[in-house]
């Protein structure tokens, strides 16, 4: 099965995890899953950490490749999928999160409720 975190459940799963649904906990540990983090989510941190939002720890970015996620990129076809998505969020980080797992068939761990409004398969 293939999941895609969302930018707050990343945090979660790397240092509070009890944050995190019990469902979406086993299914990040479960051996058969393939977690992704999308480069979006890594450049919401990196902008909100250079403007004092957020405090990262010193290996942060590191541990995301050690607790076996896979690095997503925003390729052409998750923008097509953006660019169709009715505006029931506004932040546009959540929105191409949204788009990716729509493109990918990922199921995206949110416990967002604006992303709960889009056809997207939704783990919380």
């Amino acid at each position: 099965m293939g999941y895609l975190l969302d930018t707050h459940s990343l945090l979660w799963a790397l240092g509070e995890p009890d944050a995190l649904s019990s469902r979406a906990r086993a299914a990040i540990g479960d051996t058969g899953s393939i977690v992704h983090v999308s480069t979006a989510s890594l450049w919401e941190y990196a902008i909100k950490a250079s403007i004092g939002k957020l405090e990262l720890p010193e290996e942060f970015f590191d541990s995301i490749t050690m607790a076996g996620f896979e690095e997503l990129q925003i390729r052409i076809p998750h923008l097509q999928v953006y660019g169709e998505l009715p505006m029931h969020h506004r932040d546009p980080f959540d929105r191409i999160l949204v788009a990716q797992a729509k493109a990918e068939s990922l199921t995206l761990i949110s416990q967002d409720s604006k992303i709960a409004e889009y056809e997207v398969d939704i783990l919380n």
